[in-house]
């Protein structure tokens, strides 16, 4: 006789995840559960859910890397468990660190003496880097009106209407007045006439950006230094110059090494950069450059030896992994001047052919600049009939993220789609975007949800024009009209439908 036996509920060793109790259950969302559940059912749920996810590579708003080598993926993983922080029992990962610090020197012209080592930090990101050299600063001027018996009160910063919401976060956190030099329409950066205008005494620095985040303009920060230059030698001050190169200190050295707006700009004291932009390492690094040590406050410093030495500590925050570090470290000497330099031409290259696709269409004016940050932003020239929020909106259909957005005051009454050249986004997929583009201005041409706002606009060009409007529709007769053109407009989806594979 066999014998058979019968699987408890609880025996789910035999089970399919889809087979099992767990895909029933709505997974917790405020409390932990009570019991453990497998780890396949675990992954499995938690890894359908995030299907619901956009696809990073399409996602076009973000400057951040979206792919890295396969070599790099593997030295990222097997690095996941090294704390960043314990310099003592990883000293190969803080010698890595180091030597990042000191190429990323170089490439910005630090001006270094033959065996001089770089000062400078890596940093969970621009922001951090930020924040760090903005303590330099406010600490430096803090130091210098104290030892000249005046207020330290009421530091300042000016900047750009332009800046990334971490220049705000920085003001506001650490108590530094914002003076922020207004845009207007048709120039979308700091002016740096008005900016030196606005420097008095208690002015800490002032930030130019290179690679603005609305439109990828570089700031003209020479013209800056050489406007500060002579405003310090008429008052005595000594205002310095930090240089935002989150998203361009990877490109101008590579794209147009001539350009002057790093350290061999004399009053240029720090400059951050975005490792994980286009650095081209995954989300979580980057890098804030000093000039010298003179220009990093020692008292910032803090020096710790319960890991086990002496350790010299200048960051926000403490324990992080190791991964992004050993990864930038892989990537400078993987690719080298020569690759990066490969690496920035296409994306400047498939850039122009975004470009020169979108004024084909005749329909939108390009915001951005032939020099700058391989993006590229652009507006509707007419937005009466549908604006740049419905095209955003309606891209998303195709699976593009593409932002729409207004810009900053004094030219808050432009609004700005924009889309990210990275490293990853092919000449292919920017003339793919160019035809979905197509697609979707001509299905919201269709829409009968516009109706009422084109007849509106047709009515007004014939007045304008001298023509007689016969008939105005009644209310009712709108909505007859409305619902015949979605009527017309399902149908024709339906005729238009065909099968495939997705």
């Amino acid at each position: 006789m066999v014998l058979s036996k019968t699987a408890s509920e609880s025996d789910v060793s035999i089970h399919s995840t889809f087979a099992s109790r767990y895909v029933r259950t709505s997974l917790p969302r405020f409390k932990m559960p009570e019991n453990s559940i497998p780890k396949e059912a675990a992954y499995q749920i938690i890894n359908d859910e995030l299907m619901l996810d956009g696809n990073p590579r399409l996602n076009l708003a973000s400057f951040v890397t979206t792919w890295m080598e396969p070599e790099c993926d593997k030295l990222m993983m097997d690095s996941i468990n090294k704390n960043y922080v314990d310099m003592d029992e990883y000293p190969v990962t803080t010698e890595l660190q180091n030597r990042c610090v000191n190429m990323i020197a170089h490439l910005f012209n630090a001006p270094l003496k033959d065996g001089e080592t770089a000062v400078g930090v890596g940093t969970v990101g621009s922001s951090e880097a930020i924040m760090l050299a903005g303590l330099a600063f406010k600490r430096k001027w803090q130091n210098k009106m104290k030892a000249q018996g005046k207020p330290y009160d009421k530091p300042n910063i000016v900047t750009g209407a332009n800046v990334q919401v971490c220049w705000e976060k920085f003001a506001r956190y650490f108590e530094v007045e914002l003076k922020e030099v207004k845009l207007r329409d048709g120039y979308y950066v700091m002016n740096p006439e008005k900016a030196v205008e606005m420097v008095d005494e208690n002015t800490i620095c002032v930030a130019a950006i290179l690679g603005s985040t609305l439109n990828g303009e570089f700031e003209d920060v020479k013209k800056l230094n050489d406007l500060l230059i002579v405003k310090n030698k008429e008052t005595g001050w000594d205002t310095p110059i930090h240089v935002d190169a989150a998203s361009g200190g990877f490109i101008a050295p590579f794209l147009y090494p001539e350009l002057e707006w790093d350290f061999r700009l004399p009053l240029v004291k720090s400059i951050n950069v975005s490792g994980h932009k286009y650095g081209l390492v995954y989300a979580g690094i980057g890098w804030v450059i000093w000039r010298n040590k003179e220009d990093l406050p020692d008292e910032l410093i803090f020096h710790i030896n319960y890991l086990g030495a002496d350790q010299p500590t200048f960051t926000l925050n403490f324990s992080k992994g190791s991964s992004q570090v050993i990864a930038q470290y892989y990537q400078l000497i993987r690719l080298g001047y020569e690759g990066y330099k490969n690496v920035m031409e296409n994306c400047q290259e498939n850039a122009r052919v975004l470009r020169e696709g979108l004024e084909k269409t005749g329909r939108f004016n390009i915001v951005s600049k032939d020099i700058g940050v391989p993006l590229v932003a652009f507006s509707l020239k007419d937005n009466h009939k549908h604006n740049e929020f419905e095209i955003s909106e309606t891209l998303r259909r195709f699976g593009w993220i593409v932002p729409a957005y207004t810009m900053p005051p004094d030219a808050q009454h432009i609004t700005v789609l924009r889309v990210v050249i990275r490293e990853d986004f092919s000449r292919t997929l920017a003339e793919r975007l160019v035809i979905d583009i197509v697609k979707v201005l001509h299905e919201l041409d269709s829409l009968p949800a516009r109706v009422n706002a084109k007849l509106a606009v047709a009515e007004e060009k014939a007045a304008a024009s001298g023509v007689d409007i016969v008939h105005h529709k009644t209310d009712r007769e709108w909505e007859l009209e409305v619902a015949e053109a979605w009527k017309k407009f399902v149908t024709d989806k339906k005729k238009n439908k065909t099968s495939g594979v997705c």
